[in-house]
């Protein structure tokens, strides 16, 4: 497939294997890749072009969109953590090309024996052979090993934190709901304790046994507040998301995330920038927790007004969708008491098994759209380098009483 965000660079890889005679189609592979890699892949399979899928059983709907067909010729070395029940494999890694292979040789062949990184933990999975991204390949224990595998990088971002959930016990495909209270059946490592304020139930994790129960609930996406069970009245940061009508260029939404982040820095905040996993972008504000939920939002608010009252023909400051045509809605109403944002590392509930991304602010820009991280390919890059918010708590400061 092509790459969503350069010309003629491979995006992602469909592959098979033989099969009784066939070719049969074993999914896709969307990491590895470096971009010379990509250029050359791009090169060589063009090369080798068709116009008609060559695999012989019928493929997924879902597998044929922006597929480029090519002779099957060439052979890849590719990494997998196993096989789904319906023969996909999960969680491939490119490693490169064998030259040294002949295509019809090519069979399935089980990967080598490797204990599973949630396989270890206390928490019992059922059905962990249900595919909840069907386009990715990606089962119940396939999320299992991934929330147990980025633990280090989310900790940070869910422990100790209300959450709310999305559940989608069938898959993406299938009916998906918020959760924000216990469930029957929920994990003992998941903490349930009571809102102070009305009485209501609240979710948290303290462990990564914890975050592993999520995924034995089928939880695709992991939601929570802006503060902490130790001080949930006081706010430790504030998100704008940037959410932009379809027809808004991803270019203009990168400039919008760059213009909050310089007036937050004329008041003397420091920010960090994420994919969404969606369309958009989310600027966060680590606070220090002194001012309360209302200042909090409050300020939010200003920064959104001044960016819609400056630029009122690219963005604005308030929920309508039929205002939002052509511009950016700058969301700051995730700034409440018990409102929510999509937490950093967390899958979501979408087509290719996105995940909410921190980003470093230098490598920002068109080259990387808010969907180009996945379960399948974000290990990969978080093994290459640091934590882009390591160093989010340090640089917190005091909500400045100056408004943006």
């Amino acid at each position: 497939m092509p790459s969503a965000t350069q010309r003629k660079v491979v995006g992602s890889l469909v592959v098979g294997h033989h099969a009784k005679g066939e070719l049969v189609y074993a999914g896709r592979v969307g990491s590895g890749f470096s971009n010379r890699v990509a250029e050359e892949l791009w090169r060589c399979l063009e090369e080798i072009r068709v116009d008609a899928p060559p695999v012989d059983r019928a493929l997924p709907a879902d597998s044929r969109r922006n597929v480029r067909w090519v002779k099957p010729k060439l052979v890849a070395d590719v990494e997998i953590r196993g096989w789904t029940t319906d023969g996909i494999a999960r969680h491939a890694v490119f490693k490169g090309l064998r030259h040294d292979k002949v295509a019809s040789d090519v069979v399935r062949a089980a990967p080598a024996a490797k204990t599973s990184a949630s396989s270890a933990l206390p928490v019992n999975l059922t059905h962990p052979d249900r595919v909840l991204w069907p386009d990715a390949g990606i089962t119940k224990q396939g999320l299992a090993d991934f929330y147990a595998e980025i633990w280090p990088w989310i900790a940070p971002h869910v422990v100790n934190r209300p959450l709310a959930l999305v559940r989608c016990p069938g898959g993406v495909k299938e009916a998906c709901f918020f959760q924000k209270h216990a469930w029957a059946g929920i994990g003992e490592h998941i903490i349930r304790v009571r809102d102070p304020d009305d009485g209501q139930e609240l979710l948290a994790l303290k462990n990564v046994e914890g975050l592993v129960s999520l995924a034995q609930a089928s939880v695709l996406e992991i939601h929570a507040w802006g503060a902490t069970l130790g001080n949930v009245e006081k706010p430790d940061g504030i998100t704008f998301d940037l959410d932009p009508d379809s027809t808004v260029e991803w270019t203009d939404v990168v400039t919008a995330a760059f213009e909050v982040k310089d007036r937050l820095a004329k008041v003397g905040l420091s920010s960090f920038v994420k994919t969404t996993g969606g369309k958009g972008l989310h600027v966060h504000v680590p606070l220090k927790p002194h001012a309360d939920w209302a200042a909090a939002q409050e300020f939010a608010r200003a920064l959104a007004q001044a960016m819609s009252k400056d630029s009122p023909r690219k963005y604005l400051a308030t929920a309508s969708k039929q205002a939002r045509s052509g511009r950016i809605f700058v969301d700051y109403l995730r700034n409440a008491r018990g409102a929510t944002a999509v937490v950093a590392y967390s899958a979501r509930a979408r087509a290719g098994a996105t995940v909410s991304t921190p980003l470093d602010w230098g490598e920002l820009g068109p080259d990387i759209h808010s969907g180009r991280f996945t379960i399948s390919n974000l290990l990969h890059r978080l093994s290459r380098g640091d934590d882009p918010w390591k160093d989010v708590r340090r640089v917190a400061k005091r909500l400045p009483s100056k408004r943006p």
